[in-house]
């Protein structure tokens, strides 16, 4: 048998030149890319979600929750430091109707009407600081999740303090740091700076 028999399985084809031996690495034709061995390189994967950089994410579940919670409690401080303000007003006219109108009377409602003021300005206060983090929640920073964590620690104390009226404001409080402590909320609000 020569190598030159078109029929021979051991010969080298027909039509093609030279080829380099085996376990020779090839070199890719003039004008196509030459690429690695296995798999096409895929794009890089997000922690956040998607498979492709610049992929939106959606706000987690928790976060959501949190977010909610935290304007239902902003709103029950709003309304609350109304109403001590408003009685800290109707005190006043009380002591004119009961007819006390004792100098010692009068320190001791002033000193009540001024110690209620002072509170319910806090608890607004409190209230706008808590609808202003609940208002950045969509677009993140580390800052908005200490800041949160922060507002409903404070609140949790708070609650503490006016048990058993305080146990839905106490287990919302909770729940806010849990959900935005989560694995989950730190990739929400940390996902501006991985980004980059």
């Amino acid at each position: 048998m020569s190598f030159g028999d078109p029929n021979n399985p051991y010969g080298q084809p027909q039509g093609q030149g030279q080829q380099p031996g085996y376990g020779y690495p090839q070199q890719a034709p003039q004008g196509v890319p030459q690429q690695g061995y296995g798999y096409p390189a895929a794009p890089p994967v997000s922690p956040y979600g998607g498979g492709y950089p610049g992929a939106t994410m959606e706000m987690p579940g928790g976060v959501k929750a949190a977010r909610v919670m935290l304007w239902i409690l902003s709103a029950l401080n709003l309304l609350g430091g109304l109403v001590v303000i408003g009685m800290s007003f109707a005190l006043e006219g009380e002591l004119e109707k009961s007819g006390a109108n004792s100098a010692d009377a009068q320190v001791f409602a002033d000193l009540g009407q001024g110690v209620l003021i002072v509170v319910g300005v806090i608890s607004l206060v409190f209230a706008v600081f808590g609808m202003v983090l609940a208002a950045k929640f969509k677009s993140g920073g580390s800052g908005v999740r200490v800041g949160s964590i922060v507002w409903a620690s404070i609140s949790t104390l708070f609650s503490l303090f006016s048990l058993p009226l305080g146990i839905v404001s106490l287990v919302l409080s909770i729940l806010i740091i849990v959900f935005v402590a989560k694995s989950d909320g730190a990739a929400w609000f940390n996902r501006n700076k991985q980004q980059y």
